[in-house]
């Protein structure tokens, strides 16, 4: 019903001058602000003015046809492991845990960037919990696959008091542009419980996205996550391995 209102009057408001308020009801998406009830009050009152008080009601009858539209339905998305499997498998702990992202992505709304000192968010293309917890839990699903391991848990779980090894992250860059790339970049500490030893790295990723899709885009952001659950599993496994050579020459020493 909106376009046929949005037709039958639209002679009268580019007569009356009104263009701009045409064309704000033609890209109404569903939704009226108080930006366009702003606008309604001076548009009505410069038609009364130029003498075109009959247009007033047939635009509040407009603004209202609009606000009747359909809502878009929201798209929910998350992050998704890597799949991969080790060679060796292990009974290695580690907790995962805590993951900060920055704040500017911290928001149900997928945040595109749309320049460099401008974001857009998303309102009806979200992820589908919240965006740390899925990083931080990716993460966890990718180290037990390439750590040959089930005992890999989140730091805030009971089980992982426990744990041989913690990493903490910290995403410092969390871009995403549909049909360029997907941006990620984190710094990240494993320290080894035991004498809490670190390694300590950063990982920049940069993952091609080729569609304008934002499957395609949570896919990208899934792909660099993977890279940096390799990095940090590969610290495990040095930590791991020095923790070793540490005890053999303690035990040899002991001889």
């Amino acid at each position: 019903m909106k376009p046929i209102i949005q037709i039958s009057f639209s002679s009268l408001l580019v007569n009356c001058g009104h263009l701009d308020l045409f064309r704000i009801l033609r890209q109404s998406s569903g939704q009226i602000s108080i930006f366009v009830f702003q606008i309604l009050f001076d548009w009505i009152c410069r038609a009364i003015k130029c003498r075109c008080a009959a247009v007033a009601a047939p635009i509040v009858l407009a603004v209202l046809a609009a606000s009747c539209g359909s809502t878009p339905p929201s798209r929910f998305y998350t992050l998704s492991a890597s799949g991969g499997t080790a060679k060796n498998s292990s009974d290695v702990s580690v907790a995962v845990g805590p993951v900060s992202i920055p704040a500017v992505v911290d928001r149900p709304q997928i945040v595109v960037s749309v320049g460099a000192n401008r974001v857009r968010l998303e309102e009806f293309d979200r992820w589908a919990l919240p965006l740390q917890n899925n990083i931080a839990r990716v993460i966890a699903e990718n180290l037990t696959a390439q750590l040959g391991t089930p005992r890999v848990t989140l730091f805030v779980e009971l089980t992982s008091p426990g744990a041989e090894y913690r990493a903490i992250v910290d995403v410092q860059r969390f871009d995403s542009m549909p049909g360029e790339a997907a941006t990620f970049e984190a710094v990240w500490i494993v320290r080894r419980m035991e004498d809490g030893k670190t390694e300590r790295g950063r990982t920049a990723v940069r993952e091609a996205v080729q569609t304008q899709d934002y499957e395609a885009l949570a896919a990208g952001h899934s792909r660099a996550v993977a890279r940096l659950s390799v990095d940090i599993a590969n610290a495990v496994r040095a930590l791991g391995r020095s923790g070793l050579h540490a005890s053999t020459d303690e035990q040899t020493k002991t001889k």
